[in-house]
């Protein structure tokens, strides 16, 4: 008896994986704060994997006149034995200033094949954005390596979010990042500082309408969608609420987190709703035993333009350690079927 075929190897034929990131951005620019990190890291994990993944600063978090050391120090970060999950990013210099390049030279030259993921910030443009990616791709030639290295893009300006959907379909780009603050600070005193924070920051129209663009954006080029952080550090609910409006209500599948009390609200709000998730695994759980043919559920219809649905509701349950129905874990997301289904499937 053959085994049954997962949901990666049927519903996505000729089509892009959608990619499986963790619902949650840590960003962190000291030694000392990625260092404990990392170490969180290690122990808040779903099946082996991580569920939020760290970001080492060099654009705010170098010291002026350190960039040299501070890039290093993230590549030894990377290579070093503190990095167990392999699920460590870097916030490269914008376009515009001098380090930008030698950033791409320490970080990836040293370390590309530890790195997760690269951020670009503050591009001003789609042109921007692909600069500093073919600056990556000839960093990744010169040093042999052949990995793609998946980029993420900060909006953070007007005239990046005028060009959003060309930036999302730009080669490598795995999620558009809002830079809220960044953004407000750009229209010149136009958009009050309470846009900054909630509730002002779901409710001001212009910061409405940016990440409506950015989330229909990314979706629409099949990349991640990620919301911008809380500035308060106290409440751990206010992070929560915040995570659990940018999901519900802009459809936003990650979250940034500048402090570690963030990251666990951040991770629940971002889970979906447990009966949404039974419902996903009864569905699922049918459609393979029917060999992803069309199948009746409770008085409807449901066939593979619906599987996409629930497998992609089921796969972020899982990132962000939802309780699923055993049989749907052992199915779906055992290491059995690892060998047989994509990477991001996996995930």
């Amino acid at each position: 008896m053959s085994q049954p075929l997962h949901p990666a190897a049927v519903l996505y034929q000729g089509a892009k994986p959608f990619p499986a990131l963790a619902a949650c951005e840590h960003f962190a620019g000291s030694e000392k704060n990625l260092r404990k990190a990392l170490q969180l890291q290690s122990e808040l994990l779903v099946d082996d994997r991580p569920v939020f993944d760290i970001t080492a600063d060099c654009e705010d978090g170098a010291p002026a006149g350190r960039e040299v050391e501070h890039a290093e120090m993230i590549a030894a970060l990377l290579l070093g034995p503190d990095n167990r999950r392999a699920r460590l990013g870097a916030r490269i210099h914008d376009v515009t200033h001098a380090h930008w390049r030698d950033d791409l030279q320490i970080i990836v030259g040293r370390a590309g094949a530890q790195l997760a993921y690269i951020v670009l910030p503050k591009v001003a443009s789609a042109d921007d954005a692909l600069t500093q990616i073919v600056a990556l791709d000839e960093v990744r030639s010169l040093y042999n390596i052949e990995r793609e290295i998946p980029v993420h893009v900060l909006i953070e300006t007007p005239g990046a979010l005028h060009e959003v959907w060309q930036i999302a379909a730009l080669p490598h780009v795995e999620s558009i990042d809002f830079g809220l603050m960044d953004f407000v600070s750009a229209h010149h005193g136009a958009i009050p500082g309470s846009a900054m924070q909630s509730p002002g920051q779901f409710s001001h129209p212009l910061i409405v309408r940016a990440k409506c663009e950015i989330a229909a954006a990314a979706l629409g080029n099949g990349v991640i969608p990620a919301h911008n952080v809380t500035t308060e550090l106290n409440d751990p609910d206010v992070a929560r609420e915040d995570a659990r409006r940018a999901r519900r209500e802009f459809g936003f599948l990650r979250m940034w987190s500048i402090h570690p009390c963030q990251i666990q609200p951040i991770v629940e709000a971002m889970r979906p709703d447990f009966a949404e998730v039974t419902e996903a695994a009864g569905i699922l759980l049918a459609a393979q035993n029917a060999d992803w043919g069309p199948i009746a559920w409770e008085g409807k219809l449901h066939d593979r333009a619906s599987y996409r649905y629930y497998w992609e509701l089921l796969r972020r349950a899982h990132a962000t350690g939802a309780a699923l129905p055993a049989e749907a874990r052992h199915r779906f997301f055992h290491t059995a079927f690892a060998s047989s289904s994509t990477p991001a499937a996996t995930n």
